[in-house]
């Protein structure tokens, strides 16, 4: 099974100079892709308990379209194994890099792999509804 969400960053997600998103944003969105696996697969949202892995691949402006994905790849007693990807599908390019105004965006064909992660999520069995 594979979850997917897709979001536009805002400038409420800016962290840095020139509008750039925090790194840690993407962790957020893989969070919520394994809260939905969690919940499809045991009934209940579950604790994410660790990332055994993480990669910050290419940068994330707010006016980007994000879109994360995960998927379970281990099954334990309690314990669920996820893998996850953050693209970016749509970028803004404004008048500095060939725009013609502010609001000019492209659509990313392929998409940017921006982040990559491994992560350990439990759902406690008396909580397991599934």
């Amino acid at each position: 099974m594979t979850v997917t969400i897709r979001l536009r960053m805002g400038t409420q997600d800016a962290h840095y100079a020139g509008n750039l998103v925090d790194g840690a944003r993407m962790l957020a969105l893989f969070g919520d892709v394994a809260t939905e696996l969690l919940i499809r697969t045991d009934g209940d949202e579950g604790l994410f308990r660790a990332y055994e892995k993480v990669e910050f691949l290419a940068p994330v402006f707010a006016g980007d379209y994000i879109e994360a994905t995960g998927r379970i790849v281990e099954t334990g007693n309690t314990s669920r194994k996820m893998e996850f990807e953050a693209r970016k599908v749509i970028t803004l390019v404004g008048p500095d890099r060939g725009g013609k105004a502010a609001s000019s965006a492209d659509v990313l064909d392929p998409p940017i792999i921006v982040c990559r992660a491994i992560g350990t999520c439990v759902t406690p069995k008396e909580l397991k509804r599934k």
